[in-house]
Order: structure tokens, then sequence, then C-alpha cells
């Protein structure tokens, strides 16, 4: 779901499975004409630039984006986006993935073992590392302002305050069914997502339980 708003020259980036939606229905009353949005899912709103065109699910990269709007675009705009503790993002993906065929609902762990390692049940878009959407080729993080799900509200108070937007309380919008993450978790998949996302880890410093 990613944004363009030249109105309020901000970009935000959507990364998967990250209360993108949540920000997306919070910011759309203030977007003007000229503004530019990119999602499939609800509605369906394209941006007409080539890169969009080739990734109509909205989770486009900031480093892609940087690319369709020019570097000065990009510099003066502030842009901004949500991260997530993985082994929470983890749970939530495959409840999401699988909320058709009722395999988490019924055995969790043996549903996010088949997701690890099996590659077919791996979204190449929402299995993706979160940095991989907010960095550069030399791994420099390009992204203005980082905001925290466990810290959502307060974060994206500071980010309305940054662009002198009102602020407001975001809603819950497509979350998938689930326990407290911690739940879910034996030792060898607690590790098995460490190492899968290690680079999210390290980046952001974030802890199993925290």
């Amino acid at each position: 779901m990613t944004i363009l708003s030249h109105r309020h020259r901000f970009v935000f980036i959507a990364v998967p499975k990250v209360a993108s939606h949540s920000i997306r229905f919070a910011l759309r009353a203030h977007l003007g004409p000229d503004d530019e949005e990119q999602v499939s899912l609800f509605v369906r709103k394209r941006i007409e630039r080539p890169v969009f065109d080739a990734q109509e699910h909205g989770h486009q990269t900031a480093a892609e984006v940087r690319a369709a709007i020019g570097a000065e675009i990009w510099s003066q705009y502030l842009s901004f986006a949500v991260v997530r503790n993985p082994w929470d993002r983890f749970v939530s993906y495959v409840a999401f993935m699988m909320r058709h065929n009722g395999l988490f609902e019924r055995d969790p762990r043996a549903a996010m073992h088949r997701v690890l390692a099996n590659p077919q049940n791996q979204s190449p878009v929402h299995y993706r590392a979160q940095v991989d959407f907010l960095t550069d080729e030399s791994n420099e993080l390009i992204v203005s302002k980082i905001c925290r799900v466990d810290r959502l509200q307060q974060d994206f108070d500071e980010v309305c305050d940054l662009l002198a937007l009102p602020r407001c309380t975001l809603e819950t919008r497509n979350t998938s069914t689930h326990r407290p993450y911690v739940d879910y978790y034996d030792d060898e998949l607690r590790a098995a997502v460490a190492l899968r996302y290690r680079a999210d880890i390290e980046r952001f410093g974030y802890r199993f339980g925290a």
C-alpha cells in the first residue's frame, strides 16, 4: 500500500503484515486529488509508473519507490514505514496465508514448520525480510522515520505532527486471528525464525518475548 502524497510531501512504504492497512485508512482522508496510492486489497488503486505496473500489490521497496520518483523528490519528502517483531510477524504471516485451509488453526507449530521448510509456502513478498523494504543496495536505511507496531499509536502521532496532520486513533484492519505469538514457539521454531530474520533482529534490536 505505497502512498505518495504530494500535498503533504510524504511517502509511506508498506512492509507486508505490519499494520499497513491501519495506516492507509488513517491517511486516506487527508489525500488530495493529485496524491498517488498503490493498493490491491479492499480497493484497487494504481500509481502510473513502471515499477508499480509490474508489482500491483503495493508493497514496493523504498529503493524502488525512490528510483521511481527520483532522488530529489525522495529527499524532500518524509518517508516512513512500520516494522514489527519478526517472531510476531511470522505467526501473523502463517495465520494469514493458511486462513482458508485451517492448517494453522488445527496445528500452528506444524503449519509454521511447513512454511519454513517449503519454498512454495513462502510468498516472495510477504515472507521477505523487513530490511529488504527499507534499505538500499549498500544495506543503508533510506527511510526517514521507522515506526514500531508495539508503540504504533505513539509513533504514528509523531508522524502526524511532523506532517502537520491532525492526530487520530488508528483502527485495527486486516488482522489474522491468533494468540500472543510467544504461545506458538518451541526452541526449534524460535531459532529457525531468528536465523531467517536475523537481519531484521539485528537492525531493529528485537528480542523474543520483548
